[in-house]
């Protein structure tokens, strides 16, 4: 179906206007204040393109076991995409009007699969082009359930065992009031991050203009957050949504292997066993 089998982990506006009818096109915006992404959808969207719904799409069902969006199964995952016209042999740009940091997430997830994907870099505000309204209906397409890699996916218990190990680092990537505890923060069931976690929020990947920064200036700010000596870089944040941002930010930067524990703060913080710090880490 597509050429585009190198896709950087951003496009620009641009590059998708040139390029719009060998991709498909993907609207996943959503808002932690409870607005509707759909709604948003239907008033105006890049024409062409499909909305995916981070809760439903993206996502299995919360649970106190496992966070507030957990990696859906792959074959519910399959089922999403081949309904969104996303088959085996697709490639995918995914915008939102959030700096890219909901876009993140089908982003990550489709490339750690092995189909090119990108987001598109500034989102939706970048677009200068005629919108549509509406439901847009793609054709229902064949796609191949394929398993999450254990390599690059980290569960709670596997981060108990690494917190506080130098070696292991993990990035936190919510705002950093968040981080620290000071930032009202109603969908939490508490303040802080995991133990040993590094602040890393995820607009820090952004340039003055709200694109993403260029790849030595991403390599400078995460090896100076400990990446370039690290065995393992995990990272995490809300709910494993904007932590795709930081994953796609390291990729770009050239850093290969990091890992998502998609739980995020929904499951560590939502259970009161495991421990917390607050304010800053000591740099």
């Amino acid at each position: 179906m597509s050429d585009h089998r190198d896709l950087p982990v951003a496009v620009s506006a641009d590059w998708l206007r040139d390029n719009r009818d060998g991709v498909t096109v993907v609207d996943s915006r959503w808002y932690l204040d409870g607005r509707s992404g759909r709604d948003a959808y239907r008033a105006g969207h890049v024409p062409g393109a499909v909305f995916a719904d981070v809760d439903t799409d993206l996502a299995a069902p919360a649970s106190a076991r496992d966070g507030r969006h957990p990696l859906p199964p792959p074959t519910d995952f399959a089922t999403a995409l081949g309904r969104l016209g996303i088959g085996d042999d697709s490639a995918v740009v995914v915008y939102d009007d959030a700096g890219g940091s909901v876009a993140a997430r089908l982003v990550w997830m489709l490339r750690v699969l092995g189909t090119p994907a990108a987001f598109l870099d500034g989102g939706l505000a970048e677009w200068t082009g005629d919108l549509e309204t509406g439901d847009t209906a793609a054709e229902p397409v064949r796609r191949t359930a394929l398993p999450w890699p254990e390599e690059r996916v980290v569960h709670t218990d596997a981060v108990a065992d690494l917190t506080g190990d130098p070696a292991h680092l993990l990035l936190d990537a919510r705002v950093h009031g968040r981080y620290t505890g000071e930032a009202p923060a109603p969908v939490d069931a508490r303040p802080g991050h995991i133990p040993g976690a590094r602040s890393a929020e995820w607009q820090g990947n952004l340039d003055a203009r709200g694109l993403l920064a260029a790849p030595e200036d991403l390599r400078a700010r995460f090896s100076a957050l400990g990446a370039d000596a690290a065995a393992t870089v995990t990272a995490y944040c809300g709910s494993g949504v904007t932590a795709c941002h930081d994953l796609l930010a390291l990729e770009h930067a050239g850093y290969t292997g990091a890992r998502l524990y998609p739980g995020s703060w929904s499951r560590w913080g939502g259970d009161p066993s495991l421990p917390a710090e607050t304010g800053d880490r000591a740099q």
